[in-house]
């Protein structure tokens, strides 16, 4: 079976071309790497995606995970791949050889990850909490617990979950009743329920390591008050041997619209008063030390937005390609006209673009945060690590956001291109809008990420961090003067950075006499951000490509009018042409409708607010 699931050529471009990622190996950390050996790892990724772990979405959709008891079977074919997965040391590819790991670049892993995510986004999450829930003991946990807990976690031979959510508090944490009591030992006695818990009590690992959100008893109400445990499922020895099991109940599984493969659980602990867990980290600090593994969740549901986006518009890419369906337009009068491809369709044609588009730009967004963190790793002094590290918590949000929400639109796209193929289950189109939809929903809604990004994100180091990164996009646009073939492209970017900075200078003083403008509209705000950011990214990689084509062009002495027959059969010639051609759509059809956005949010409308509730309708 071939690629379907990331367009190898564009994620190469981005990682070599436009990033240039094999110029971190001059730095001491990544100097054993080179370009090669980036290559190999990413088509080893790529081999495992399609040959081992893609086969197996279908059959983890279908089969479903199962309660057994408080064990949850999920597919019998993910234990084969976990198993090659972890053999592999795929979980730890980014994270210091002293831990287990490779000391990969994070933006490679981030790459790699895309296949893996986009072959089987419901086994990915099984790797993704483990190495979250690893990285939080590894930077907050004590030498004893990385001993007994993390190696085996990076390893694969255990596994690790989040868990937050209560039934009473969703996304207000603050509100959790799992409360925590002393015992003699140093160790806690652990008491309450936790609900939507991905991967909980399953039988791929022998032992789960769940960090999980409790209150001390005595502790401050709010999520002053929040302390941060390490509950395994089997209780480990002090030589590192399991004990007995602990307290911990598998109350139920969800029923789900996707992601049928990843079982989301209830899990009840301390029904017996026999539940133990041990602090991580201080006590009331849990909630910061947490949101280490929420942004890197963030960051990863961000990723998996793309990854199912890009493996449904290569689908619907394919499927254009082959389906035969009326004629050409030149044609559309003639009844005897042949039938042709419906790629050849322009409203098909404009379908298509719009998913390369986003896809593309999606992907050079969620791959620049990783190279961020790698230019953070890689800094000479403070200053720069700040800056660069700046950049990836001011971008989280928006990775989490607009990737899931515009990742649907891409999917719902895809699924519109197969017509009614792509509503019935003969074609995978069904199972990836039916899987992409949670990722805009947990891990903190996309409302939250908004919230986020308005509240918090934007007045970080007093602005400077926001204000920093508007900086880097005008140095874009001062550099790409010369690009006169994009100049209007160019242009409309400058008008779409202007708009986030005049809305955000807008927020800053509404908020100072009423809260509930900027709040009402952080959506449409992290939406016309998130035009700018992926406008970037793709006019960045245009002006890259425009460059390549015109040396391609003049050293093959195409003329202009065989150009079109050069572009037809020349497939790197043909890739940067579509490259320009995508941030030109995607300039003209998104970053137009920045001024009006921003119009929009600065009448700061108050119609939701001061409509009374039964006048949305009376029940």
């Amino acid at each position: 079976m071939g690629n379907l699931l990331v367009d190898e050529q564009d994620a190469n471009f981005v990682l070599f071309e436009q990033l240039r990622i094999e110029e971190l190996c001059n730095h001491p950390l990544y100097s054993e790497f080179s370009r090669d050996i980036f290559e190999m790892t990413l088509k080893e990724a790529q081999k495992l995606a399609v040959n081992e772990i893609m086969p197996t979405n279908v059959i983890g959709d279908r089969e479903g995970a199962k309660r057994d008891g408080d064990m949850v079977r999920v597919p019998e074919a993910f234990h084969k791949i976990w198993r090659l997965y972890t053999e592999g040391g795929w979980i730890a590819m980014s994270e210091p050889p002293d831990v287990g790991g490779q000391g990969m670049p994070s933006v490679l892993g981030i790459a790699c990850n895309e296949y893996f995510v986009a072959a089987n986004p419901a086994f990915s999450t099984f790797p993704g909490l483990t190495h979250g829930a690893a990285r939080l003991i590894h930077n907050y946990g004590t030498e004893e617990q990385k001993r007994k807990y993390m190696f085996k976690m990076f390893s694969g031979e255990w596994a690790g979950t989040m868990c937050l959510t209560e039934p009473q508090a969703g996304s207000d944490v603050g509100n959790l009743k799992t409360s925590a009591r002393r015992n003699p030992d140093g160790t806690f006695s652990i008491t309450g329920t936790k609900i939507f818990i991905t991967d909980g009590n399953h039988d791929l690992t022998e032992n789960i390591i769940h960090p999980v959100l409790a209150r001390i008893e005595g502790a401050p109400a709010g999520t002053k008050g929040i302390s941060l445990f390490i509950v395994p499922k089997i209780l480990v020895n002090p030589d590192g041997s399991l004990g007995r099991p602990n307290d911990i109940h598998v109350g139920g599984i969800e029923h789900k619209m996707g992601l049928h493969g990843s079982p989301t659980c209830v899990l009840n602990f301390g029904d017996e008063g026999q539940c133990i867990g041990e602090l991580l980290g201080e006590e009331n600090q849990g909630m910061r030390i947490m949101f280490q593994m929420m942004n890197e969740a963030r960051i990863g549901v961000g990723l998996q937005g793309l990854a199912i986006a890009s493996t449904a518009y290569l689908h619907a890419l394919k499927y254009a390609k082959e389906r035969i369906q009326g004629s050409d337009i030149k044609d559309f009068k003639n009844p005897e006209a042949p039938r042709v491809p419906i790629i050849r369709h322009p409203d098909v044609r404009r379908m298509l673009m719009y998913m390369k588009s986003l896809t593309e730009g999606i992907r050079g967004m969620i791959y620049f945060v990783g190279y961020c963190t790698d230019r953070a790793r890689t800094a000479q002094d403070e200053n720069e690590r700040n800056k660069w590290m700046g950049f990836v918590d001011l971008l989280t949000p928006v990775v989490k956001a607009y990737s899931t929400d515009m990742g649907f639109r891409v999917v719902e796209t895809a699924l519109q291109v197969h017509g009614g193929y792509g509503y019935i289950k003969d074609y995978p189109i069904e199972q990836f809008l039916r899987d992409i939809k949670i990722s805009s929903i947990y891990e903190g809604t996309n409302g939250i990420q908004a919230l986020d990004l308005v509240a918090r994100k934007l007045g970080m180091g007093k602005g400077m961090v926001f204000m920093s990164f508007l900086g880097e996009v005008s140095q874009f646009l001062e550099r790409s003067k010369g690009h006169e073939a994009l100049a209007n492209e160019l242009s409309l970017l400058e008008q779409a950075k202007n708009s986030v900075a005049e809305v955000a200078m807008f927020f800053a003083t509404k908020a100072r006499e009423d809260l509930s403008i900027p709040v009402l509209y952080a959506c449409p705000f992290l939406e016309l951000f998130g035009d700018m950011v992926v406008g970037w990214q793709l006019l960045w990689q245009a002006t890259i490509a425009h460059t390549k084509l015109q040396r391609l062009l003049e050293e093959k002495s195409i003329a202009e009018e065989a150009k079109r027959e050069f572009l037809e059969e020349n497939r790197e010639a043909a890739y940067y042409a579509g490259k320009i051609a995508a941030a030109r759509f995607f300039a003209n059809t998104f970053l137009t409708l920045s001024p009006a956005k921003a119009k929009a949010i600065k009448t700061a409308d108050r119609s939701p607010l001061d409509i009374p509730e039964a006048g949305f309708a009376y029940l």
